[in-house]
């Protein structure tokens, strides 16, 4: 008889110590670059720093999926736990000891990132294995509420640590990846034989991986599909943000309107389970681009703040169903010796999407200031509409209660 999802001891502790770990990080978030420009003064250095993080996720991405399927990915879990505490630990005593320096600060940034980066496809590959294939599908919509709640949370409560004092929200950062590194020595996960013998080649175990991205059609065609969407769709808030600016928009609402897309974000992925069972499929990734095409141009004539909050949250509604199905189905299609590659490959490619559509944006905007720029966007995401509703590999997306997964080990890992 399987185990209940709730009542899963390994998946709780995997996703109660990470929703721990997502709020520590979101509050060393947003006190990062409070910090760097108490220290320095300069807007440019706070940007740099952050986009420091960001990069060494992209940069190591790829040859962290890699070592995500030749390492053991528990110890790759308890060591990026680790490592990431020590380093978050040595920015706060320079900030106790009052020495914080710019390049002190890049480096924690950097191997943040890079901690990040190596985690995320472990904890993916090794997701299948601690759940029942049955119950994947509520696993994935779970992560991804954890996510948007651990922002959320985090970002709320690392505004007011550093309120009360700079070291305090890295502390607490610290607190919590140790909180999660003990919870993590108790998860059990079947064992695994590594995927290449020692000494194989990063070079062509990363090209693997991407060449099994690519060789896949419903995998290929339901990335370009999303990075398309992604790119329109953050270059679309910030657009958002400046035109609400314009209109005279306090920056108070402001910050509402960004939460109320991760408050969106966390009851659709509540929801998305239930979607999911419902729903084929073709139907559940189509209605994300209707709905976006839809309300995407209603910026243009709405100059409340509130408002336009409300209607962020109905357009993160429905993405965290797609999200599921499109993430179950690739679990279940990939073979275990491929998951963490798999992971990592969709993490760089969301990160390409995600860092360019923002500069996209601000081009956008100033090129054609006011209602330009959203129907732009919007146009944008129309087209991407149209090529996902006449898509015959699409249309003809299997279910992921089709697919047969590759038999899991029996023998559970004894924890260390």
């Amino acid at each position: 008889m399987t185990t209940r999802l709730s009542r899963n001891r390994n998946y709780q502790l995997l996703w109660g110590s990470q929703a721990l770990s997502e709020a520590g990080f979101s509050a060393s978030m947003i006190a990062l670059p409070l910090l760097v420009l108490a220290v320095t003064g300069s807007p440019a250095l706070s940007g740099v720093v952050l986009g420091v993080d960001a990069m060494a996720q992209l940069v190591a991405g790829l040859p962290a999926g890699a070592l995500a399927d030749r390492w053991d990915r528990k110890k790759i879990l308890l060591g990026c736990e680790a490592v990431y505490a020590l380093v978050v630990g040595s920015l706060v005593a320079a900030i106790w000891w009052d020495r914080v320096s710019v390049p002190h600060l890049i480096a924690v940034a950097a191997v943040m990132g890079c901690c990040r980066s190596l985690f995320g496809p472990a904890e993916g590959a090794m997701l299948a294995g601690v759940v029942p294939s049955a119950q994947l599908p509520t696993a994935v919509a779970m992560n991804s509420a954890r996510g948007a709640l651990g922002q959320l949370s985090g970002t709320a409560v690392g505004g007011f640590l550093y309120g009360i004092g700079r070291a305090v929200p890295f502390a607490f950062d610290v607190l919590v990846h140790l909180i999660s590194l003990v919870a993590l020595t108790f998860v059990r996960a079947p064992r695994r034989e590594p995927a290449q013998p020692a000494g194989g080649h990063l070079g062509k175990e990363m090209a693997e991986g991407l060449r099994w991205v690519w060789s896949e059609r419903h995998v290929r065609v339901t990335v370009a599909c999303a990075v398309s969407l992604n790119f329109f769709f953050s270059a679309y808030y910030i657009v958002i943000i400046v035109l609400a600016k314009e209109r005279g928009v306090t920056s108070g609402e402001i910050g509402v309107m960004a939460a109320m897309l991760g408050v969106g974000g966390v009851v659709g992925s509540l929801i998305a389970p239930y979607l999911q069972r419902r729903l084929s499929p073709y139907v559940s990734i189509m209605s994300v681009f209707w709905v976006l095409t839809l309300l995407t141009p209603l910026a243009a004539v709405i100059h409340d703040g509130y408002l336009l909050g409300a209607l962020f949250v109905a357009m993160a509604l429905l993405p965290p169903t797609a999200n599921t199905t499109i993430g179950t189905y690739q679990l279940l299609l990939t073979p275990d010796r491929l998951r963490g590659r798999l992971t990592s490959v969709m993490g760089v490619i969301g990160g390409v999407s995600a860092a360019t559509g923002p500069a996209f944006g601000g081009v956008v905007v100033e090129a054609f200031p006011g209602t330009g720029a959203v129907v732009l966007c919007a146009a944008g995401i129309a087209l991407v509409t149209l090529v996902v509703t006449v898509s015959p590999t699409l249309r003809r997306f299997p279910r992921a209660d089709t697919l047969v997964p590759e038999p899991q080990p029996t023998t559970e890992e004894k924890t260390s």
